[in-house]
């Protein structure tokens, strides 16, 4: 009689789906930086304005503190997203809509530690202050001028974009060596006499130059596509005010520059610095008022077609910021009232802003829509 050897048969069980580590932090791209600019700058730009009412310095002062927390936060998160993420993360240096957002991480850095230096010092007293904004400063200054270099480098060898693609976010890795150009003069002063203080004086206008020309280069391309493919995407539209930054930036920039120059350069340079804050900042800010007009209309149009909360309302702050400042800084330079009242007005519009902005965003947190857990 045969007998037959029972048969084993091998199945295969489907792998189970990985469970991800830290599941919240998987969709935590780098624009989250935008809403540690976005307070920062609300303390910064409230200490440097030219009226003063009762508990202002009080309220910069909280402003700056929940930036400071808010930016270890996230450092610690974002951190956690490259450990057990790591896909996503560098799926985000290879989206040409992602990446540009890694210039967010530099400003950040540079926007709490100036505040530190402005503000932060009446609470941590001036000697930790200037050692947190040198920390800062140095090491968003690094991390910034890497990011002009990789993400464009990124853009033309790796990602794929078309015209009808262009975007003001663009922008943003190539304007953070602007923001270290307009918040490096706060530590020259601090610097001693001679070749450090002018060393560092003349680092930022390079940083200047190099964001001012780069940015040249881009704002066309944004313009361009408005004109030839219509207006941006309804959440997108925010990011239109994004063009304010290295307007409202570079002002602030020159500016700021032109304070520190006498104690860092001789007379005939310093006197030429001073002028030239002037003769560049007035122009510049009459286009950013020409800009902010643009933008704000196609905000309107875009609300009235059901434009709905997405994080690009963080670009209604930081951009407008910068033109506070540089407001602040013309009517400091000129002795212009109608400068003050354009930085008091402007500084209005950037409350409001990043008071709907930080709302939005926090009920959409515990909510869950903006960092789902799966």
């Amino acid at each position: 009689m045969a007998t037959t050897a029972p048969v084993h048969v091998r199945t295969t069980v489907p792998a189970a789906p990985r469970a991800h580590k830290a599941p919240r932090l998987r969709d935590l791209g780098p624009n989250w930086y935008a809403s540690v600019m976005g307070t920062a700058i609300i303390a910064n730009a409230g200490a440097t304005l030219p009226y003063r009412i009762p508990g202002q310095r009080a309220v910069c002062e909280l402003l700056w503190a929940l930036s400071a927390v808010a930016l270890a936060v996230l450092l610690a998160a974002r951190a956690g997203h490259w450990r057990h993420h790591r896909d996503r993360a560098r799926a985000h240096l290879l989206d040409p809509a992602v990446a540009p957002f890694y210039g967010c991480l530099a400003m950040a850095l540079l926007a709490v530690g100036a505040g530190t230096l402005i503000v932060g010092k009446d609470l941590i007293g001036t000697g930790a202050a200037i050692a947190v904004d040198t920390v800062l400063f140095t090491a968003g200054t690094a991390v910034g001028l890497v990011m002009a270099v990789v993400v464009p480098y990124l853009m033309v060898v790796r990602h794929r974009v078309e015209a009808s693609q262009a975007s003001p976010v663009w922008l943003l890795p190539v304007v953070s060596p602007m923001v270290s150009a307009a918040v490096g003069p706060l530590l020259v002063p601090h610097l001693p006499a001679g070749q450090p203080r002018e060393a560092l004086l003349l680092a930022c206008y390079a940083m200047f130059g190099v964001s001012l020309l780069a940015v040249l280069l881009l704002l066309p391309l944004v313009f361009g596509r408005l004109i030839t493919h219509g207006p941006l995407p309804l959440a997108l539209t925010p990011a239109l005010f994004l063009v304010l930054g290295p307007l409202g930036q570079s002002t602030t920039a020159v500016n700021q520059l032109a304070d520190v120059a006498p104690g860092a350069v001789d007379a005939p340079y310093a006197g030429a610095l001073g002028a030239f804050a002037v003769v560049y900042g007035v122009p510049v800010m009459g286009f950013a008022l020409l800009w902010l007009a643009l933008a704000t209309a196609m905000l309107v149009r875009a609300a009235r077609e059901g434009m709905g909360f997405a994080m690009t309302w963080w670009a209604l702050t930081f951009p407008v910021g910068t033109c506070v400042t540089g407001a602040a800084g013309l009517a400091r330079h000129t002795g212009l009232d109608a400068f003050a009242w354009l930085a008091a007005a402007l500084f209005l519009g950037l409350v409001t802003a990043w008071v709907l902005a930080a709302v939005h965003t926090l009920r959409g947190l515990f909510a869950g829509r903006l960092l789902p857990a799966a």
